[in-house]
């Protein structure tokens, strides 16, 4: 596979999670402008940000007057998980350069990591080609998301409301889908039931802090099973010996 085979297959991979995404993108521009934006503010975040749940959730604190350190510090954990991606990937891109990893680490989305990394798994992609199939599919959602981002905010101005139609639920359910892919092992089940219950308990708190709440917790949870299987593991192994 030539690198410009592994770019088409990386974009290709992509395509079903795009088609999820494609009301995000012109929800987000529209709400934007909705909310009394200038347009050229949607744009730059995702030109920039490029952190589609990151930047819905800076939108809506903005929207209430948040302190912008809360902000920061919101979406500073909402995006905590890449941490969890990009040492995942370590193992794959540890060989290239650094300005190739940084262009990767800027491209790293849910739905890069969930299209592509199943093929670092069976052996599809390799050192040699999986990071061209994963900036084929960076490439692939950089522009969808900046097309669509650019279409709501036209659409944002040209159709009022729109940002009301409940076309977010299409990114809900691709995020279910990246999702239950992992709910393999007690440790991922436990953190998505106590991220989900800390959710509903904690959804009335000011400036969005129950879901920051919740995602730690989950986190936290998740965490601490894995600890744990790892201690009983060890344990038992001794036992044995």
């Amino acid at each position: 596979m030539t690198k410009w085979e592994a770019m088409r297959f990386g974009a290709l991979v992509s395509v079903p999670m795009m088609l999820g995404n494609l009301p995000f993108g012109m929800i987000f521009g529209s709400l934007a402008v909705s909310q009394g934006l200038d347009p050229w503010v949607p744009i730059a975040m995702s030109l920039f940000v490029f952190a589609g749940s990151a930047q819905f959730v800076a939108l809506g604190l903005f929207a209430v007057g948040t302190p912008i350190l809360i902000v920061i510090f919101t979406t500073f954990i909402v995006n905590l998980r890449h941490l969890l991606y990009s040492a995942d990937y370590m193992k794959y891109v540890k060989h290239l350069p650094m300005s190739w990893r940084a262009v990767l680490a800027f491209g790293l989305t849910d739905e890069t990591y969930a299209a592509t990394k199943p093929y670092f798994v069976n052996g599809k992609l390799d050192e040699t080609t999986g990071h061209w199939a994963y900036l084929g599919s960076v490439v692939a959602f950089y522009t969808m998301w900046n097309l669509t981002t650019i279409i709501g905010v036209l659409a944002g101005e040209l159709i009022p409301g729109m940002s009301e139609w409940g076309l977010e639920f299409a990114m809900v359910a691709t995020f279910l889908g990246i999702i239950t892919t992992y709910l393999r092992t007690s440790a991922y089940w436990i953190s998505f039931a106590v991220a989900g219950t800390a959710a509903l308990f904690l959804y009335q708190l000011p400036n969005n802090l129950g879901m920051l709440l919740a995602a730690l917790l989950g986190v936290l949870a998740g965490v601490a099973v894995q600890h744990l299987h790892a201690r009983l593991n060890t344990t038992k192994g001794d036992q044995h010996a």
